[in-house]
């Protein structure tokens, strides 16, 4: 695992869990514990029957739009090695014009994987292999990435840059980057990650909406690519962790974003709030255009600001700090 190789190489322990998270540790017993999170896993399908002709019928891994689905080529992993294949549907020129106007329902889409029938299919696929749109990273103008699943991979990759930077500051903080699995069905990698780490303090990164390209509406919050990270105020996050931030970003001149969220969110920091007795959690966000697509674009100057942000954040914790409600 990629992740875990680069982290071996600064961190003072690497490992993983049976639920599959993997962990790595900086400064380990230091004081307060912190945890950083990001999720690894992304929207996928499973493939859930093969019929008679030998096209896959599949259900959603996580949160899909149909509509980007139709036409898209897929990579299905298998025991024996990666399969290739389409997802087809009915041509539109054989569509009744009433029929055009509907979104075409998931049911009704296939995998077509170029099987003479189901017997040959067979030979490659087996009910529940996983499945992912075949579409890899690529660079836009202006320092600009797109890719599928920067929803989280992003976030991965700067809590373990982050860990890196800390590595090599003098810091108070134990600090465990966790790689965490099945946020995009539930939240459930941070909820057994927590219990292993039980930190004092827990600061989640995911991507989050960018609200600058047509369509979106900007008065529930303004969030644009290259202005550095976002960090939510809300409820879900601890007001001293997020006066922290907000100063260490002003302290060290790096961007961010204040997003409001009146409400719990759909991210690790939702369920790392409530573990074990609480956890200080704060979530800081990575600007992302066009989520839960094939491609997710965020900018590399954001990707830089937010592992900064949060480097700087964390070395300037202390044990005498305290993140409890002041009576």
């Amino acid at each position: 695992m990629i992740w875990a190789k680069e982290a071996r190489a600064f961190a003072d322990e690497v490992y993983g869990d049976q639920h599959g998270n993997v962990y790595a540790t900086v400064n380990k017993g230091g004081s307060p514990r912190v945890m950083l999170a990001g999720h690894l896993d992304e929207i996928g399908m499973m493939i859930s029957h093969i019929d008679k002709n030998g096209y896959l019928n599949f259900m959603p891994i996580g949160g899909w739009d149909p509509q980007i689905l139709q036409g898209q080529r897929v990579r299905i992993k298998t025991k024996k090695g990666i399969i290739k294949g389409v997802i087809g549907k009915k041509p539109i020129h054989k569509i009744k014009q009433k029929d055009r106007e509907h979104v075409t329902k998931i049911e009704d889409l296939w995998i077509d994987i170029g099987a003479k029938n189901k017997m040959d299919a067979e030979k490659h696929i087996t009910v529940g292999d996983p499945a992912v749109l075949a579409y890899e990273a690529e660079e836009l103008l202006n320092g600009r990435i797109v890719s599928r699943a920067m929803d989280d991979k992003a976030g991965a990759f700067v809590i373990l840059e982050a860990a890196r930077m800390l590595s090599g500051l003098d810091i108070h903080a134990e600090v465990v980057a966790v790689a965490t699995v099945q946020e995009e069905i539930g939240l459930r990698g941070v909820t057994t990650s927590c219990y292993t780490v039980d930190p004092a303090v827990g600061i989640a990164v995911d991507v989050t909406f960018a609200t600058d390209f047509p369509s979106m509406d900007q008065k529930q919050g303004e969030v644009n690519l290259d202005k550095g990270p976002t960090v939510s105020r809300g409820p879900n996050f601890n007001h001293a962790l997020f006066d922290l931030i907000l100063k260490t970003s002003r302290a060290k001149k790096i961007p961010c974003q204040i997003e409001p969220a009146p409400r719990g969110t759909g991210t690790d920091a939702n369920q790392m709030q409530i573990t074990r007795a609480g956890v200080a959690t704060a979530l800081v966000g990575i600007p992302n255009r066009y989520m839960h697509s094939p491609c997710e674009i965020v900018s590399k100057k954001d990707l830089e600001n937010t592992a900064r942000l949060i480097a700087q954040s964390v070395a300037a914790i202390t044990p005498q700090m305290t993140f409890c409600v002041k009576l």
